[in-house]
């Protein structure tokens, strides 16, 4: 068998929505309107603090796939002002949200329980507020969602191999810059971070055999499996994660833009970004790198994400254990490619017809689990009822 990263096909059924004429489709994604019919025509439970579980209706997996949004499309129009990521929504909302997380997490454990047999993994993108609508990359819709996905590892080894080009394979090895110029200082930097539950993993464990990926990104294992997801800790951990990552990419390309910066203002960790990047001659070597390479390529330029963009997942490794790792998300936005796991979706209702039934057993199971676990109340669609 050969090793490398894959390029599954996932059919999915075509959505009946009109993009009025003149929006560019991720334009009307971002709308109130679209979000309206993301709720009746494929919601399955959503909470009084905004948060919908629903089914993807352009999926990355038919055996199991669903998401959660926080749905602010009614209370904020415009969507460069949403939510995009953990730290900028209450934390009323991110304690319910981090349960949903648990809930939803242990239940793809507990059906898909082989680790040869299937990968398991749940995570965030960041929708970046600072691009435009427009611009290649960004994610059809500009609120805080994450993903709950499970492959069968058959598929994924008879698949073909992806193109390791393919410049949405957002990896450590082949296009992170953090990964390719300061590694050392990276790592270093997040070394420093104070985890109560999250142990670094093992040089080679965190890696899965099949794709290679992920490649070259600081991971962590978490003692404990999903038992530990039920813990405070542990979901402090993977914020604090979080946070050293925005602390990090933002003292980076704030040096990129303006030679000698001063720190950016509201640092989680003020004291750990004078230390360990500011004094750091790799770090400030590598920002006067890319600062020039600005200067003289427009197209370059142009495709910097300047604001913190992210990819942080947890998912289960070939050894039965839960891993978390965070990469930059300089390119691409689908968060399987972390795993080395392209996804190419074509539209075909009958195939994914065939799938359907038992995607929806699954679902309509864990939004019952969701119910009894007092996290919101089931959604009718004009395809189920709401329990």
């Amino acid at each position: 068998m050969q090793f490398g990263p894959r390029e599954i096909v996932t059919p999915f059924r075509p959505i009946p929505l009109d993009v009025p004429e003149g929006m560019a489709p991720n334009e009307f994604f971002n709308s109130a309107e679209n979000l309206n019919d993301l709720v009746h025509n494929n919601g399955l439970l959503q909470n009084p603090e905004g948060l919908l579980l629903y089914r993807k209706a352009l999926g990355h997996s038919n055996l199991f796939d669903t998401s959660i949004i926080y749905n602010t499309s009614q209370q904020i129009l415009d969507p460069l002002g949403r939510p995009v990521r953990r730290t900028q929504v209450p934390d009323a909302v991110k304690h319910v949200w981090n349960r949903m997380n648990q809930i939803i997490i242990a239940f793809m454990l507990e059906r898909y329980p082989d680790p040869e047999r299937h990968l398991v993994l749940a995570g965030e993108a960041s929708l970046d507020a600072t691009w435009p609508l427009t611009s290649p990359g960004v994610p059809s819709i500009r609120m805080l969602h994450n993903h709950f996905i499970v492959f069968d590892k058959q598929e994924l080894a008879a698949a073909p191999l992806a193109d390791p080009n393919n410049p949405n394979l957002t990896d450590g090895g082949q296009h992170s810059l953090f990964q390719a110029h300061m590694r050392e200082v990276y790592r270093s930097f997040f070394d420093a971070l104070d985890f109560k539950v999250l142990k670094p993993c093992d040089k080679g464990e965190c890696r899965l055999r099949l794709t290679g990926y992920p490649q070259g990104l600081p991971s962590w294992g978490v003692p404990g499996g999903a038992a530990a997801l039920k813990q405070v800790a542990f979901w402090r951990d993977y914020d604090t994660l979080l946070k050293g990552f925005l602390d990090f990419y933002r003292t980076f390309f704030g040096q990129v833009s303006t030679r000698n910066s001063p720190p950016p203002r509201d640092l989680y960790f003020p004291a750990l970004v004078e230390e360990k990047l500011l004094f750091d001659n790799d770090f400030l070597k590598t920002a006067k790198m890319v600062r020039d390479r600005c200067i003289k390529d427009a197209r370059y330029a142009n495709a910097i994400r300047w604001q913190p963009a992210f990819k942080q997942l947890i998912y289960r490794n070939d050894k039965g254990d839960l891993i978390v790792t965070i990469s930059q998300n300089s390119i691409g936005n689908a968060i399987t490619e972390l795993l080395g796991v392209v996804v190419k979706r074509v539209p075909n209702a009958e195939a994914y017809a065939q799938a359907e039934p038992a995607l929806l057993e699954q679902l309509f199971e864990v939004r019952r689990r969701l119910v009894e676990a007092d996290l919101g109340t089931g959604v009718a669609t004009a395809q189920w009822p709401a329990e």
